[in-house]
């Protein structure tokens, strides 16, 4: 066995590993004494202790404070995943000593909080009322990290394109159609046929710049030979669209589909127009080197009855 191999099987304890993520996180060695409740030069001395054990160097010393190498990556990045791993093993052991089903970290998407998440998680207490479920609502790039890192057991959501998913194991849930709608007094509500240049003089509601579908609408408009629209507001919340094509001679691009009406809000109006956006569908993802836990299968479990539950309301309307 090589000195690094040693290293890293032997003499790596928990407490360097927590170390290196505060050094990672506060790039200040200052803050992470004072978090640490430890003297500077105690942090100094057990960074440098495990930069001559590795036989890199994890961390630059800038005029900005500490900087990560490629090195420093890496370890983090691996340090994170066994912090996480043996956090879920105490709460698994404390969900077994106490007679609960333990807690599941979720990261999701604003369609999934306002439409199948409540259903989900509303099934998931009937049926194991002591699984706790912390839910994090954020841009599916920034959940991909934080499940890279660790920080999270799934997402749910629009599943992101498979190079972004590398190392991830992701299970389809729904393929909802994604639509163009209006507000009912809309000027095209209720038109038999709608052509894309009816759409220009109209203000719009768009997903955000680095969304997943802000680039498949763009190519859209790019496809019809149109610009991007100039009036227009940007969000992914449904209960807002829905709400502000409600006021305003907006048109928005509709996610969720129609199923899921809200009872202070009016209806919305789908204008007759084939979108062809190559999108990917709805889903749930997790790292593929880091199986689920029982109470995170259960709500997966919970969101798959869900989606299938939607699916057959909507074959029976049509």
């Amino acid at each position: 066995m090589g000195k690094l191999d040693w290293y890293l099987n032997v003499n790596l304890k928990v407490r360097h590993l927590r170390l290196l993520v505060a050094v990672y996180d506060f790039r200040n060695l200052r803050q992470v004494a004072s978090n640490s409740y430890i003297t500077v030069p105690a942090v100094s001395k057990a960074l440098g202790d495990i930069e001559r054990a590795l036989g890199v160097k994890l961390f630059e010393r800038t005029a900005n404070g500490l900087r990560p190498t490629a090195y420093g990556e890496s370890v983090v990045r691996h340090a994170r995943i066994v912090l996480s791993t043996l956090n879920q093993t105490a709460e698994e052991i404390r969900a077994l000593q106490t007679g609960s089903a333990g807690k599941v970290y979720v990261g999701t998407s604003p369609i999934m909080v306002s439409t199948i998440m409540p259903k989900a998680l509303t099934l998931l207490k009937q049926d194991t009322p002591h699984t706790n479920v912390e839910i994090r609502e954020n841009r599916m790039g920034a959940l991909v990290q934080e499940l890279q890192r660790g920080d999270l057991d799934m997402i749910v959501g629009r599943l992101p394109n498979k190079s972004d998913t590398v190392g991830l194991r992701e299970q389809v849930l729904l393929a909802p159609q994604t639509k163009l709608v209006t507000g009912p007094l809309h000027p095209l509500a209720g038109k038999t046929k709608v052509e894309w240049s009816d759409l220009e003089e109209f203000p719009w509601v768009l997903p955000p710049v680095g969304s997943l579908l802000r680039e498949p609408i763009e190519n859209a408009f790019a496809r019809h030979g149109l610009a991007m629209p100039s009036n227009y507001i940007e969000t992914l919340s449904n209960h807002l669209i829905r709400a502000y094509l409600q006021f305003n001679d907006a048109i928005a691009i509709h996610t969720g589909d129609v199923l899921y009406p809200y009872a202070d809000v009016g209806p919305l109006n789908v204008l007759p127009i084939d979108l062809k956006l190559v999108t990917r569908p709805l889903g749930a993802l997790w790292r593929d080197d880091k199986p689920l836990a029982p109470s995170a299968m259960s709500l997966l479990r919970c969101l798959e009855q869900v989606c299938s539950a939607d699916v057959a309301v909507a074959n029976h309307a049509d």
